[in-house]
């Protein structure tokens, strides 16, 4: 089960094009200044099965991107390891934000790194808000970096999203 503060519909602020978005409940960061306060308690949000998710988002047949958000994601790593690895099957393009950095999950638990490997881009780091800016495509500060995962796990260091969809050159 996935304990999720909620899942938002045709976003299209969370990655490019029409994605779901699916906000973990739970983050042991609390940065300044950041945009979901609500979802920090651990437990706080509504609990939801791998199929009651996978419907939700079958209901969309122009949804082909997913973004796990939170909160914070990989707090809950095991259970999101098993959703994505099905998204991915059917074919949907998976981001995530985290407060950690790609360096803490290469290098971290393994359940993290699990879903890690099941990742096409993450958007990293903390938000700090003495950096924030809103002219960013899709993070909030400026130590936030947009990462290629495949390329980031093949080099086994963070290698930058250069896609043009991912910088705002569609």
């Amino acid at each position: 089960m996935l304990n999720l503060a909620g899942i938002i519909p045709e976003s299209i602020v969370d990655g490019p094009g029409l994605r779901v978005t699916i906000f973990c409940q739970g983050c042991p960061h609390h940065c300044e200044g950041c945009q979901n306060p609500e979802t920090w308690e651990f437990g706080a949000g509504k609990d939801y099965s791998v199929n009651d998710i996978l419907e939700y988002i079958a209901q969309d047949p122009l949804c082909r991107g997913v973004t796990f958000s939170g909160g914070e994601p990989f707090e809950q790593a095991r259970d999101l390891t098993a959703l994505a690895r099905i998204l991915r099957e059917k074919g949907y393009e998976l981001a995530a934000y985290t407060g950690y950095t790609f360096e803490n999950l290469y290098h971290g638990d393994p359940a993290r790194r699990a879903l890690l490997n099941e990742l096409d881009v993450l958007i990293d780091g903390p938000f700090i808000l003495s950096q924030r800016g809103l002219s960013f495509n899709f993070r909030g500060s400026a130590n936030q970096r947009v990462l290629n995962i495949p390329a980031s796990l093949r080099e086994g260091k963070a290698i930058p999203e250069t896609s043009p969809r991912w910088l705002g050159k569609y």
